[in-house]
Protein backbone atom coordinates (compact mmCIF):
# COMPACT_ATOMS: atom_id res chain seq x y z
CA UNK A 1 0.00 0.00 0.00
CA UNK A 2 2.86 2.35 0.83
CA UNK A 3 4.40 1.67 -2.57
CA UNK A 4 1.10 2.49 -4.31
CA UNK A 5 0.71 5.77 -2.40
CA UNK A 6 4.33 6.63 -3.15
CA UNK A 7 3.79 6.03 -6.86
CA UNK A 8 0.66 8.19 -6.87
CA UNK A 9 2.50 10.99 -5.04
CA UNK A 10 5.44 10.82 -7.47
CA UNK A 11 3.02 10.90 -10.39
CA UNK A 12 1.43 14.02 -8.95
CA UNK A 13 4.79 15.72 -8.49
CA UNK A 14 5.91 14.81 -12.01
CA UNK A 15 2.58 15.93 -13.48
CA UNK A 16 2.76 19.49 -12.23
CA UNK A 17 3.66 21.94 -14.97
CA UNK A 18 5.12 25.41 -14.71
CA UNK A 19 1.59 26.69 -14.00
CA UNK A 20 2.00 25.33 -10.48
CA UNK A 21 0.07 23.22 -8.03
CA UNK A 22 -3.10 25.29 -8.00
CA UNK A 23 -3.69 24.87 -11.71
CA UNK A 24 -2.88 21.16 -11.58
CA UNK A 25 -5.24 20.46 -8.68
CA UNK A 26 -7.97 22.61 -10.20
CA UNK A 27 -7.81 20.43 -13.31
CA UNK A 28 -7.60 17.28 -11.22
CA UNK A 29 -10.72 18.05 -9.20
CA UNK A 30 -13.08 18.70 -12.10
CA UNK A 31 -15.59 15.90 -11.85
CA UNK A 32 -18.47 14.52 -13.86
CA UNK A 33 -21.29 14.83 -11.30
CA UNK A 34 -23.81 12.73 -13.22
CA UNK A 35 -21.75 9.53 -13.16
CA UNK A 36 -20.82 7.99 -9.82
CA UNK A 37 -17.67 6.37 -11.17
CA UNK A 38 -16.25 9.73 -12.20
CA UNK A 39 -17.23 11.20 -8.85
CA UNK A 40 -15.15 8.78 -6.81
CA UNK A 41 -12.21 8.94 -9.19
CA UNK A 42 -12.27 12.77 -8.97
CA UNK A 43 -10.02 13.27 -11.95
CA UNK A 44 -10.57 15.60 -14.90
CA UNK A 45 -9.89 13.03 -17.57
CA UNK A 46 -12.17 10.49 -15.91
CA UNK A 47 -15.32 12.21 -17.12
CA UNK A 48 -13.93 12.49 -20.66
CA UNK A 49 -12.89 8.84 -20.78
CA UNK A 50 -16.17 7.75 -19.23
CA UNK A 51 -18.18 9.77 -21.77
CA UNK A 52 -16.15 8.30 -24.66
CA UNK A 53 -16.70 4.80 -23.26
CA UNK A 54 -20.48 5.27 -23.07
CA UNK A 55 -20.57 6.80 -26.54
CA UNK A 56 -18.72 3.73 -27.83
CA UNK A 57 -21.23 1.42 -26.15
CA UNK A 58 -24.16 3.49 -27.48
CA UNK A 59 -22.75 3.66 -31.02
CA UNK A 60 -22.13 -0.11 -31.05
CA UNK A 61 -20.20 0.38 -34.27
CA UNK A 62 -17.69 -2.15 -35.54
CA UNK A 63 -13.98 -1.16 -35.35
CA UNK A 64 -14.71 2.10 -33.50
CA UNK A 65 -12.91 1.28 -30.23
CA UNK A 66 -9.63 2.93 -31.19
CA UNK A 67 -11.42 6.12 -32.23
CA UNK A 68 -13.25 6.38 -28.90
CA UNK A 69 -10.06 5.62 -26.96
CA UNK A 70 -8.21 8.34 -28.87
CA UNK A 71 -11.13 10.78 -28.44
CA UNK A 72 -11.42 10.22 -24.68
CA UNK A 73 -7.68 10.69 -24.17
CA UNK A 74 -7.66 13.73 -26.48
CA UNK A 75 -10.47 15.43 -24.56
CA UNK A 76 -8.79 14.67 -21.24
CA UNK A 77 -5.48 16.09 -22.51
CA UNK A 78 -7.23 19.33 -23.49
CA UNK A 79 -7.83 19.97 -19.76
CA UNK A 80 -4.10 20.27 -19.11
CA UNK A 81 -1.50 18.29 -17.16
CA UNK A 82 -4.07 17.00 -14.66
CA UNK A 83 -6.16 15.59 -17.48
CA UNK A 84 -3.16 13.95 -19.13
CA UNK A 85 -2.15 12.41 -15.80
CA UNK A 86 -5.68 11.07 -15.18
CA UNK A 87 -5.91 9.65 -18.71
CA UNK A 88 -2.57 7.85 -18.29
CA UNK A 89 -3.56 6.37 -14.93
CA UNK A 90 -6.98 5.21 -16.12
CA UNK A 91 -5.59 3.81 -19.38
CA UNK A 92 -2.86 1.92 -17.52
CA UNK A 93 -5.32 0.47 -15.01
CA UNK A 94 -7.54 -0.66 -17.90
CA UNK A 95 -4.56 -2.24 -19.64
CA UNK A 96 -3.47 -4.08 -16.49
CA UNK A 97 -7.03 -5.29 -15.95
CA UNK A 98 -7.18 -6.61 -19.54
CA UNK A 99 -3.85 -8.36 -18.98
CA UNK A 100 -5.21 -9.99 -15.84
CA UNK A 101 -8.34 -11.14 -17.65
CA UNK A 102 -6.21 -12.51 -20.47
CA UNK A 103 -4.01 -14.35 -17.97
CA UNK A 104 -7.11 -15.87 -16.36
CA UNK A 105 -8.45 -16.85 -19.77
CA UNK A 106 -11.49 -14.54 -19.65
CA UNK A 107 -10.40 -12.17 -22.41
CA UNK A 108 -10.07 -12.88 -26.10
CA UNK A 109 -8.30 -9.60 -26.94
CA UNK A 110 -5.10 -10.26 -28.88
CA UNK A 111 -1.77 -8.65 -28.05
CA UNK A 112 -1.70 -6.70 -31.33
CA UNK A 113 -5.11 -5.23 -30.43
CA UNK A 114 -3.74 -4.11 -27.08
CA UNK A 115 -0.75 -2.47 -28.76
CA UNK A 116 -3.02 -0.75 -31.26
CA UNK A 117 -5.30 0.48 -28.47
CA UNK A 118 -2.31 1.82 -26.54
CA UNK A 119 -1.12 3.64 -29.66
CA UNK A 120 -4.57 5.25 -30.09
CA UNK A 121 -4.60 6.36 -26.45
CA UNK A 122 -1.12 7.89 -26.74
CA UNK A 123 -2.15 9.57 -30.00
CA UNK A 124 -5.08 11.26 -28.28
CA UNK A 125 -3.09 12.28 -25.19
CA UNK A 126 -0.45 13.89 -27.40
CA UNK A 127 -3.12 16.28 -28.73
CA UNK A 128 -3.36 14.81 -32.22
CA UNK A 129 -6.72 14.61 -33.98
CA UNK A 130 -8.65 11.50 -32.85
CA UNK A 131 -10.51 11.45 -36.20
CA UNK A 132 -7.40 9.71 -37.54
CA UNK A 133 -8.92 6.53 -36.05
CA UNK A 134 -12.55 7.31 -36.97
CA UNK A 135 -14.09 4.42 -38.92
CA UNK A 136 -15.92 5.21 -42.13
CA UNK A 137 -19.68 5.46 -41.65
CA UNK A 138 -19.62 6.25 -37.91
CA UNK A 139 -22.55 8.64 -37.29
CA UNK A 140 -21.62 12.34 -37.03
CA UNK A 141 -23.11 12.41 -33.52
CA UNK A 142 -19.88 10.87 -32.29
Amino acid sequence: MKLFIGLIFCSLVMGVSSDGWFSFFKEAVQVCHCVHFCYWVSLPGASDLWRAYWDMKEANYQNSGRYFRARGNYEAAQRGPGGIWAAKIISNVGEYFQGLLQYLGSSSEREEDQVSNRRAEEWGRSGQDPDHFRPAGLPKKY
